[in-house]
């Protein structure tokens, strides 16, 4: 158990460093221009840079994904013919020979109706850093540590700071500190607004990536599946992430909400291919 908590700890390491950095970076940067150093808006508008950083390095890959969305809309009449060319049979061999047949035309396209999930995986390295360093805020400042590259008086003054009444390395589940009904109100509204953007954000990938006629293959109901377990992972996940957290993933699903909404016509119109 200790080596593979060490090995986690190893592979963590520099995305901890990088994170940190990023929000030390916008936070000196804020510092120069006249906000205090200790002020919970200061460190807030630095995770909020923070998102605008990760989020920025990945149009690439949103781009990319955009592409797919398109590809899967235009197979949907083959997706089509194979549903009907199975309707009625529902033995395992007849279910496995269409699932079969669906990723070989998913492969013929060059599309996967996962990939919808993409900038996700790659984000989650940075958000598990996120809040690792946030969760170890409090432990730092008592035993006298940096963390990252935090020093130990930045790590003391994000302790200390606050928005709202709800200190931002505090948690709905585990409290922090201040005001524990500004931390509750907070956590809950912005909970709340996570889910909602994550849920309409994977309605409209859905709205693109397939027709009315094609709902109930595989792909497709996986693709529900995510619809609704992903808000439920995030909303109960919500409890025990710090209030610093909570404002980067409400943010970054706030990005990824609008972005959708940027390409939403030019991606479903006629003239989408690309």
């Amino acid at each position: 158990m200790g080596i593979s908590v060490d090995f986690f700890e190893a592979i963590m390491l520099p995305f901890k460093w990088l994170v940190s950095t990023i929000m030390v970076g916008f936070h000196d940067g804020l510092g120069a221009l006249g906000m205090p150093a200790a002020n919970g808006w200061t460190w807030t508008l630095s995770i909020i840079g923070l998102v605008l950083v990760i989020r920025a390095a990945l149009i690439p890959v949103f781009l990319k994904q955009v592409n797919v969305q398109r590809r899967m809309r235009r197979l949907q009449p083959d997706l089509k013919k194979l549903q009907d060319k199975y309707k009625g049979k529902t033995d395992q061999l007849s279910r496995q020979a269409m699932a079969q047949e669906q990723m070989a035309l998913y492969k013929e396209h060059g599309t996967n109706p996962f990939s919808a999930c993409l900038p996700l995986l790659i984000q989650t390295p940075f958000f598990l850093a996120l809040f690792q360093v946030l969760a170890g805020i409090s432990s730092a400042a008592g035993q006298g540590k940096g963390i990252g590259a935090m020093s130990h008086e930045q790590v003391v003054e994000f302790d200390q700071s606050s928005v709202f009444g709800a200190p931002l390395s505090a948690s709905l589940l585990h409290g922090g500190g201040g005001d524990a009904l500004a931390v509750a109100v907070l956590a809950i509204v912005m909970i709340l607004a996570m889910t909602a953007a994550q849920f309409l954000t994977q309605k409209l990938i859905m709205a693109r990536s397939a027709s009315d006629e094609v709902t109930a293959g595989p792909a497709m109901i996986q693709q529900k599946m995510i619809l609704y377990i992903l808000p439920v992972i995030f909303g109960a996940g919500g409890i025990v992430f710090p209030i610093g957290v909570l404002i980067y993933w409400t943010v970054s699903n706030a990005w990824t909400l609008a972005q959708q909404f940027l390409v939403r016509d030019r991606a479903v119109g006629p003239d989408s291919a690309p």
